[in-house]
């Protein structure tokens, strides 16, 4: 074996099985929702402070929500046309825009466009506008991007990246690989306690 053998690189082998999708979180998406892209308005590009992630240590929802205000925050600026968007939807209370970090292409956030942080706080007129436009383009992701159905989502505190009330709502195709929705379930210890946890919700409501 001469020298140039020694020291030849083996040859790579390839994998022929394709790679398993990586479990994807439904709210990943705070700095890559406030990158500038190309529309049709003229905003001013992102500064670090509307990009930071918030502070998501918080006990509770007020003290999380007290973290950013509209002045600050980066979904109300979409809103206001001073940061870019794929603007896909907009009526005078809210407005939808495609997640630049998609679960799937075509993913988008519908947002109020009254700064309102989770969904207690939102104000009942803004109900029936709110699901009307999730029901509205969870029918266009099937319509315009050959969908079988969608998967329509928002988080409350807990992985909500911005304190900014959004509903998800992504097109979803029998085998399309999701697997970041799958929750594990638990068992109530017995009908007594079923019972207990019932009661105590029936009493705030």
């Amino acid at each position: 074996m001469d020298q140039s053998e020694r020291h030849a690189t083996p040859p790579q082998t390839t994998d022929p099985r394709p790679a398993d999708p990586a479990p994807v979180r439904a709210d990943h998406h705070l700095a890559a929702c406030t990158q500038s892209h190309p529309t049709s308005r003229q905003p001013r590009s992102p500064t670090a402070s509307t990009i930071d992630s918030p502070d998501r240590t918080q006990s509770n929802g007020h003290a999380y929500a007290a973290g950013m205000t509209a002045a600050d925050c980066p979904f109300c600026a979409i809103a206001r046309g001073e940061l870019s968007a794929e603007v896909v939807l907009e009526t005078d209370e809210l407005i939808g825009f495609l997640d630049v970090r998609p679960v799937f292409k075509g993913h988008t956030l519908i947002v109020p466009r009254t700064h309102v942080a989770t969904l207690t706080e939102l104000p009942t007129e803004l109900m029936t506008p709110l699901l009307e436009a999730g029901q509205r383009m969870a029918r266009a992701v099937v319509e315009a991007l050959g969908a079988q159905g969608s998967f329509v989502a928002m988080n409350n505190v807990v992985s909500q990246s911005v304190p900014h009330l959004h509903l998800h709502v992504v097109p979803r195709t029998k085998g399309d690989g999701l697997r970041g929705f799958f929750w594990p379930r638990t068992k109530y210890v017995d009908d007594a306690e079923r019972a207990d946890y019932a009661e105590r919700l029936r009493a705030v409501l």
